[in-house]
């Protein structure tokens, strides 16, 4: 029988991804039963932060492995460690001494289920992929052009014609989508909390909304026809800021959301929304003119506002992407609403001077994930790319940040839009092993910058990704 003692054992041996904050190796193996981990929760008389409440302490001894923590979030941080731990090792788990804890409270995964839909089996699969990952945020983006997911009884055509589409890819006539059933929603939302993720669910306002027009052409400004698009890219028609009619929609349309979704934030988009049919709408100047706007692009911070304060009156915070800064001399943004940045890091640096919360998901720096892995037309994914490097090297905060501003920054995700990916499997190359990296940053970055140190972990921890049935990229 191999002698256990007289195995050499190094840090990275382990292959753990992200990286314990601190880890001492000790003496012997622990070859019991993991079934036996011992849990012990350390009552605090202070109110903690949600770093706080995710640190633990892990110890392996030959004879016991013991979690502390001073909130079951620490408590399941930990057990996710053991359980990296006995996918390599499975019957001898080294000795070890860890002292953990995260150094951003935000730490997400957003996946694109409008372009094209994922089956829920697929949805769990991510969220126990990420959960080992100590990913604690599932952006979950439901609503779009080309389909809307998520049914609101008091407007059934939402689903009935908003969820389908021609599929671009055939020269025959062939619906393509879905939508996701309420009981299908609840338990999404039911595994995620039993693997502390909280779901943030985006409903996109007020472009990207040929899906909702389709279904409701009085609320654009032509009044249509409109179809749930085949095509993909950013349409003119969009919202009409002018008419009041939107609103009773999206009343219902969030009370559906705040029902399914008990977590504290709802995403309202507020990207990529022209101004087009703004320009040339009676409504729309009626309401420039109504509201004393100097320009039609003030119309969206107008829109962002109704939206925004929609939710804080059923007690939830407002998420909007970056563009929701612009034009809002006049109206202004509810301070609650987080600013999640993702042309570049300039828009999160700007809401956090203007003591917004922020999110980081840059394009321009690894969050990405459908651009390309590699620079060659033999690798699927949009023009763009990411090297897994590039994601290694995300930072949420920058030098140039003044302590105070980078207290706002609530830390970062990785995005995948899914245009170009056409399947689970697909999506899975996508995501792996560039989450990893990101993973890696978001729970340990200052002065995290060996890149050779992660690789060397990754190889081992390649094993976890296959032993949970993923496809990822195995290049650098």
């Amino acid at each position: 029988m191999e002698n256990l003692q007289n195995l050499k054992i190094t840090k990275n041996d382990l292959g753990l991804i992200p990286s314990p904050q601190k880890l001492d190796l000790t003496e012997g193996f622990f070859t019991g039963n993991l079934s036996d981990v011992k849990k012990t929760l350390k009552s605090s008389d202070k109110e903690l932060s949600p770093m706080e409440k995710e640190a633990y302490t892990l110890e392996i001894t030959p004879s016991s492995i013991e979690i502390t923590a001073k909130d079951e979030a620490g408590l399941f941080y930990g057990e996710m460690t053991v359980k990296q731990l006995s996918m390599i090792f499975e019957d001898k788990i080294p000795c070890l001494k860890i002292d953990d804890k995260p150094e951003f409270e935000w730490r997400g995964f957003m996946l694109d289920c409008c372009r094209n839909f994922y089956p829920v089996e697929f949805i769990f699969k991510i969220l126990d992929a990420i959960a080992l990952h100590k990913i604690n945020r599932f952006h979950w983006h439901l609503t779009d052009d080309q389909g809307w997911r998520i049914p609101v009884k008091e407007y059934p055509l939402l689903t009935e014609v908003g969820a389908w589409r021609n599929d671009c890819r055939y020269t025959w006539e062939e619906k393509v989508g879905g939508f996701y059933s309420e009981d299908e929603i609840k338990a999404v939302v039911k595994k995620a909390s039993e693997l502390h993720i909280t779901v943030v669910p985006e409903i996109e306002t007020p472009g990207h909304s040929s899906s909702v027009l389709a279904a409701y052409p009085n609320l654009g400004c032509t009044g249509g026809p409109y179809n749930v698009e085949s095509r993909f890219g950013i349409f003119d028609d969009v919202l009409c800021s002018g008419n009041d009619d939107i609103f009773p929609l999206y009343e219902k349309v969030f009370d559906t959301v705040c029902r399914l979704f008990p977590g504290p934030y709802v995403h309202i988009g507020g990207d990529e929304c022209p101004r087009t049919r703004w320009e040339n709408c009676p409504k729309c100047q009626q309401r420039k003119k109504d509201l004393g706007l100097e320009t039609t692009g003030e119309l969206q911070s107008y829109l962002t506002v109704r939206f925004a304060k929609m939710l804080e009156e059923r007690g939830k915070i407002p998420i909007g992407w970056d563009e929701v800064l612009e034009g809002t001399e006049k109206l202004g943004l509810p301070k609650s609403l987080i600013v999640q940045s993702w042309r570049g890091l300039s828009g999160g640096e700007t809401a956090a001077k203007l003591g917004h919360k922020a999110i980081m998901s840059p394009q321009t720096a690894g969050c990405y994930l459908d651009y390309k892995h590699k620079n060659t037309p033999l690798e699927p994914g949009m023009i763009g790319v990411t090297t897994l490097e590039k994601s290694f090297e995300f930072e949420p905060t920058t030098k140039e940040m003044t302590a105070e501003n980078k207290a706002n920054v609530l830390g970062g995700q990785g995005n995948l839009w899914t245009e170009c990916i056409y399947s689970s499997k697909l999506a899975e190359y996508m995501i792996f092993p560039r989450l990893c990296a990101i993973a890696e940053k978001l729970w340990n970055c200052e002065g995290n910058t060996d890149y050779s140190n992660f690789l060397e972990r990754l190889n081992i921890h390649k094993k976890r990704l296959q032993k949970m049935d993923f496809l990822f990229y195995n290049g650098n």
